[in-house]
């Protein structure tokens, strides 16, 4: 991906990138040092890619999908979120919204599945006793995915 790095005196703070012609523009304060921009350069252009890989991902049609062929719970809202950098998925039972860290969005199609259930599951049960697990195991790839998860540092094996 092709950056080009614009330094303004009127940014203070705060650190922008889109893409412009296919061109990734990073516009960043004056006064910042270049192992700063060398660091945010490299950290917008992994947001880009980010957001490219789960704009391709429709979560409400999968969603929707994996409740009824799980006979889980649909919730109102699904949604990508970047600020899930500790955990893989959320879910609010009463609102009935679930986010997804958009670190999953690269990883395969059987994984995102395994969390998107898991999420849809917390819409019935709240909490990570017996009943719970029993909804998510619905999912033949459950103690696959949790494996791929448990190596990748994405969940813990207790």
């Amino acid at each position: 991906m092709k950056v080009e790095v614009v330094r303004s005196a009127r940014r203070r703070k705060t650190v922008q990138a889109r893409r412009v012609n296919g061109v990734l523009r990073v516009s960043i304060p004056a006064t910042m040092t270049k192992v700063e921009e060398e660091r945010w350069v490299t950290e917008m252009v992994r947001r880009m890619e980010r957001k490219q890989v789960t704009d391709e991902v429709d979560l409400e049609r999968r969603a929707k999908e994996l409740a009824t062929r799980y006979r889980l719970p649909a919730p109102d809202s699904i949604r990508w979120v970047t600020n899930q950098e500790g955990r893989w998925g959320s879910c609010t039972p009463t609102d009935r919204t679930i986010r997804i860290s958009s670190r999953l969005g690269g990883e395969p199609g059987w994984v995102l599945d395994y969390v998107i259930v898991h999420e849809l599951a917390h819409l019935a049960v709240h909490g990570h006793d017996r009943a719970f697990w029993d909804l998510v195991a619905r999912y033949p790839k459950t103690e696959r995915a949790r494996g791929f998860l448990i190596a990748r540092g994405l969940e813990s094996d207790d």
